[in-house]
């Protein structure tokens, strides 16, 4: 298992998106925040896993959800650039890729 580490904004987005679902629905609000640490977990165990992005970047779709987990693999672990919902503008995290670094977690 490589380590995964959230830039600043990716955490921030995960935890909005939580409190957003939550707030419909406790159950719902539970239900993204355990799809995206599958999708977390399932990437750490084979980071190869999800789909060639852009920019360099991988993604994986947590369950049923209209949010993908844009990640970059380094040689140290994996940088999680963003939780991104469908509805945004495609790459608007891509600045996020210098600010990721060549190595990846500490």
């Amino acid at each position: 298992m490589k380590p995964v580490r959230y830039l600043d904004e990716a955490r921030d987005e995960f935890l909005h998106e939580v409190e957003y679902f939550a707030a419909l629905s406790p159950r719902l609000g539970r239900r993204f925040d355990e799809a995206v640490r599958r999708a977390e977990a399932l990437v750490s165990e084979f980071p190869d896993l999800g789909t060639p992005y852009k920019y360099g970047t991988r993604r994986v779709l947590p369950g049923r959800f209209r949010f993908s987990l844009v990640y970059l693999v380094r040689e140290l672990g994996l940088v999680i650039l963003a939780v991104a919902p469908f509805k945004r503008r495609p790459g608007y995290w891509r600045s996020r890729v210098v600010a990721a670094g060549p190595g990846g977690p500490p």
